[in-house]
């Protein structure tokens, strides 16, 4: 990789953009004996596994121990011989059965095929089959599934919701009664929403288990008390802070029952990293802190790559964005002469149809496709095979993200590229900065928070529906769980009856609850985007995102082509898009307001005994009031208009804490020309949320924020971070554990910029409904000094 990266530095258009070059050392496998049963020994060695990485021999071990297990190793490193061996093992000695569950269909494919050629190697007579059951089936073949009655089951955690907790006793009863080990891959996936939910639906299988008492072998660690009925669980993760407190939250079984298998004794070549910082550019009105486009960047290296043959996954964040490059990146390629390798250049991103999806992970396998712009729809472990090389089309947003999508690159223990192209932002700026964040830092924690009160009820009612409810399932639901049981009990939901072992409750409801749901969001209203010329949907979106990303006069990119939505018609929940040559792209402005509700808890910063900082309960009130026309090259507004939109509102949690009358007359008094105490608390807010993904696995669309020089709550100046999402799912709870370390690297960054008055690299932000007015960069600096050391 040397040569090309010497040559990357003789391209026309270089001009310093290596911040920093690292390479992460392969390195040999360290090998341990596999000692398994005979039948299945042959099978793994007519598949070259005659023994297995330390690792995986150690997580076998720990399984066959009866412990929990969470195996954090990162991608391409084999975690799944680690829950096969013992998932076979007990399906050949007793036809004990494994219910296997990934975040998404192409895992389960993955993992289907493979496991069911192994088990297919081991006779008709070994007893161990294996079936997948997902919403892709037929009714047909759903209940030849069924019929077959497989003891390796893969689903998604939808289809366990949706498809067969309510059916546990009807339907599956001689699954659940022989239920032992439940695999959870990707459990790093289940945080925020989906995590709460998930760890709900996962709650609800732990108490239908014990209904069945589907016992399992006796468990011989001392460490672990077993709940009758409960399976062992089995987690495999990415390499985060909490592997075992994550794995036990998204469970629900106790943290410290959890071994913890972390050390990759995998082989792997080198890996050459570049973090590539595209040249900073100066403007009068502006200063310093403006960069040229990473897309522009990351397309420049992308189509160099492909052109001298490698093949190049490109990571980017926002589908829209994979659309647009795509096609501009083939343009490219055919513009210099290399139409083979344009023909086999495309985006993948969620929003696709299955079978395109399909095609394109097949291509990427088969070496067809050469070349991807991918949101992290890519990310998780569906098979595509080794890469030459990955892009990151902007810093991913967490460290974990960036290790498993780089985790892509690498064929065996060839050398290969990893190019982390920075945008001008202040998470991706902070990491240019301060590479050995990245390399040699502390791994973000994965948070998830079943204990959300919007989230309890429905999925109270839906274990109602499954099995009748006992006092004794506030070990499952938590504190909440008699106030929720008499709130539904109120409005007829429930039936309570007594019997001769206590009080019960049933369902006393038309329906499935568990459809009234969906465990990947809270707010199930969606807006179908439908193409004007044909009348075809080719897209939906929450109705929230619709608000930001459809609302009139939008620019929507979808599969290389540019639309403007038309009309937005939320009577009928659509929006009409047509194809446009704009060559801008649109951002929303917005106003907000935060009530406090109810104050959960309260501390004092350090050193500073008159600053209050609390954790509570609050309502954020929202109103899309226009939108901007901005330049795509130079980020700059061309036009605003205004908008009329439904006001939105958000009963969430939220950090916040006070800034004293006495600092607030200091910082005025010190305020020089073009400065603000107004402009100094809005900026330190957006400096401060915007490092939140170093310390919590979120997104900064995740965290939302809102900065008063009074608000009537505290009657102070007030700087309020709150949660994205209905009730909560954990993120600023952690922040407010650790605000001061956080308020600390707010200084850094502050402090670090060379700008004079605020740039996108410390204090300004591309989702400010403000537009970035007003800013006050280094009286927020004082600010920030104050709280920490006065």
């Amino acid at each position: 990789m040397d040569e090309t990266i010497e040559w990357l530095r003789g391209r026309p258009y270089y001009d310093g953009q290596i911040a920093a070059r690292r390479t992460v050392p392969g390195g040999d496998a360290d090998l341990a004996e596999l000692d398994v049963e005979d039948r299945l020994a042959g099978a793994l060695a007519d598949r070259g596994i005659e023994s297995a990485y330390a690792h995986q021999a150690e997580a076998i071990e720990r399984i066959r121990d009866g412990d929990n297990a969470v195996l954090a190793t990162p991608t391409a490193s084999g975690k799944s011989l680690a829950y096969t061996v013992p998932a076979f093992e007990r399906a050949l000695d007793r036809r004990a059965t494994t219910l296997y569950i990934a975040p998404q269909v192409a895992l389960i494919n993955d993992q289907a095929e493979t496991l069911a050629d192994l088990a297919g190697d081991l006779g008709f007579a070994s007893g161990v089959t294996v079936d997948r059951y997902t919403g892709r089936l037929s009714k047909t073949e759903k209940e030849r599934v069924r019929d077959r009655q497989p003891t390796v089951l893969l689903t998604t955690p939808d289809m366990l919701h949706y498809g067969i907790l309510p059916h546990g006793h009807r339907l599956w009863d001689w699954f659940f009664q022989r239920l032992e080990t439940v695999v959870i891959d990707e459990v790093h996936e289940y945080r925020g929403v989906f995590g709460s939910q998930v760890a709900l639906v996962l709650r609800r299988l732990s108490r239908l288990c014990e209904r069945f008492d589907a016992s399992g072998e006796p468990r011989s660690s001392a460490r672990r008390t077993k709940s009758a009925g409960a399976p062992q669980f089995v987690c495999c993760s990415a390499t985060i802070d909490n592997p075992a407190e994550h794995a036990g939250t998204v469970t629900g079984q106790p943290a410290d029952s959890f071994a913890v298998v972390d050390e990759d004794a995998s082989a792997s070549g080198p890996t050459n990293w570049l973090l590539w910082n595209p040249p900073e550019y100066e403007r009068d009105d502006q200063g310093s802190g403006r960069r040229r486009s990473n897309h522009v960047e990351a397309k420049r290296l992308f189509v160099d790559l492909v052109s001298r043959g490698y093949q190049t996954v490109v990571f980017t964040r926002a589908r829209q964005t994979a659309e647009q490059y795509a096609s501009d990146s083939a343009d490219e390629l055919r513009e210099r002469g290399f139409a083979d390798e344009a023909a086999g250049v495309t985006a993948y991103q969620a929003a696709l149809r299955r079978e395109r999806r399909d095609e394109i992970e097949t291509g990427l396998h088969d070496g067809d496709i050469r070349g991807v712009w991918s949101t992290n729809a890519l990310e998780l472990g569906v098979d595509i095979g080794g890469l030459d090389a990955v892009i990151l089309d902007g810093y991913p947003g967490t460290k974990m993200a960036t290790w498993q999508q780089a985790g892509r690159a690498g064929r065996g223990t060839d050398p290969s590229l990893v190019a982390l192209v920075a945008g001008e932002d202040q998470l991706d700026q902070y990491v240019m900065r301060n590479p050995d964040e990245l390399f040699a830092g502390d791994p973000e924690r994965a948070v998830a928070n079943p204990e959300n009160d919007q989230l309890v009820p429905p999925h109270v009612l839906a274990a109602a529906r499954e099995n009748w409810l006992s006092a004794d399932d506030e070990r499952h639901f938590g504190a909440q769980f008699p106030d929720v049981v008499a709130d539904l009990e109120s409005v007829g939901d429930l039936e309570r009856r007594t019997t001769d072992k206590g009080v019960r409750w049933t369902a006393d409801i038309d329906g499935s609850p568990q459809h009234e749901m969906s465990l990947r969001s809270i707010d199930d209203r969606e807006i179908q985007l439908l193409d004007a010329r044909s009348g075809d949907a080719i897209a939906s979106l929450p109705f929230g995102d619709a608000l930001r990303d459809a609302h009139p006069g939008a620019i929507y990119h979808h599969q290389g082509q540019r639309y403007e939505v038309t009309e937005l018609d939320l009577d009928r929940d659509l929006a009409e898009l047509s194809p446009t040559w704009a060559d801008y792209h649109t951002r929303v402005l917005h106003d907000k307001t935060i009530t406090v509700e109810r104050d959960l808890d309260e501390r004092r910063l350090p050193d500073r005994e008159d600053v209050t900082v609390k954790f509570a309960e609050v309502t954020m009130r929202k109103q899309i009031t226009g939108f901007e026309r901005r330049d795509p090259k130079r980020g700059e507004p061309i036009a605003r208009e205004t908008l009329d939109l439904p006001e939105t509102t958000l009963r969430t949690r939220a950090l916040y804490f006070t800034q004293p009358d006495e600092m607030q007359a200091d910082l005025r008094a010190r305020a020089s020309d073009g400065e603000s105490f107004e402009g100094a608390i809005h900026a330190a807010e957006h400096a401060l949320i915007s490092l939140f993904p170093l310390e919590v696995l979120c997104d900064r669309r995740d965290i939302g924020g809102l900065s008063t020089p009074r608000h009537p709550h505290t009657g102070e100046s007030t700087i309020f971070v709150y949660d994205g999402y209905p009730g909560g799912v954990g993120l600023t709870r952690e922040g407010y554990e650790r605000l001061p370390e956080m308020l600390d690297r707010t200084r850094d960054l502050l402090a670090e910029c060379s700008c004079e008055n605020g740039c996108p690299s410390c204090v300004q932000s591309p989702h400010c409904g403000n537009a970035n007015e007003p800013l006050s960069k280094g009286l927020a600096h004082e600010l920030v000094d104050q709280l920490l050391d006065p």
